[in-house]
């Protein structure tokens, strides 16, 4: 019998410690995983070859994550990569900032390692072809979204989402009409239920309007409740 090719994770963390205890949840959890300490050695092994997921601290002792992270999105052969955040920036601005260079996710320190492997299986999970993004092409006014080839239009132009953008526009348009509250939507499409982190929905959704444009309109806030989509 043909064993199970492993998905491979890189991390990108100066420390130590961190790096080495997470690789080796990575490993126990049945990942192939592979640790750098700077952007460099990291690149390096891109080139040689693309992970199916990355782990990317902000602070390092070269290029930082964000830098790092927007150099990845710029690459045609990188840009598709699932990217989650680790770090111990815990401001708003730098979620913010991570979420526009196209983060899918973010964890701060100090963190459960149990809660970071759920994300990066839940993320890994969504982001498998033919996964749970089969589906069809969803119009609501401007907007529009072919999910089998996983491209966003506002009135006939492209627009670029990260994957976690697309994956929410798609679940919102996929059910026109009914409100989602945030809990919902965290559980639903980062596949986790973490007290205080519903803020990751607001960012992504304040992201996602200004993606949109002219069809930002299309996504309401039910106050108190949460959002929906509607034309």
């Amino acid at each position: 019998m043909k064993e199970e090719k492993k998905q491979v994770v890189y991390l990108v963390e100066d420390d130590d410690n961190i790096r080495e205890l997470v690789e080796y949840a990575l490993g126990s959890s049945g990942y192939e995983a592979a640790g750098f300490a700077q952007g460099s050695d990291f690149f390096a092994a891109v080139e040689a070859g693309i992970p199916d997921l990355v782990l990317l601290d902000i602070m390092l002792p070269e290029e930082d994550g964000l830098a790092l992270l927007k150099r990845l999105r710029k690459d045609a052969a990188t840009k598709e990569i699932p990217v989650i955040m680790l770090t111990a920036k815990v401001g708003e601005y730098d979620r913010v900032k991570g979420f526009d260079y196209g983060a899918d996710d973010y964890v701060t320190k100090p963190f459960y390692v149990t809660e970071l492997m759920s994300r990066v299986k839940a993320l890994l999970k969504r982001a498998a072809p033919g996964g749970d993004n089969a589906g069809g092409v969803f119009e609501i006014g401007p907007v529009s979204l072919d999910v089998a080839k996983r491209s966003a239009f506002v009135s006939g132009a492209e627009v670029s989402l990260t994957f976690k953008e697309f994956e929410l526009l798609k679940h919102l348009m996929e059910n026109e009409g009914i409100v989602f509250s945030r809990e919902k939507l965290l559980s639903g499409i980062w596949g986790y239920d973490y007290a205080g982190e519903t803020r990751t929905v607001d960012m992504h959704v304040m992201s996602l309007r200004q993606k949109l444009g002219a069809g930002a309109d299309i996504i309401k806030t039910v106050r108190n409740v949460g959002y929906k989509a509607v034309e």
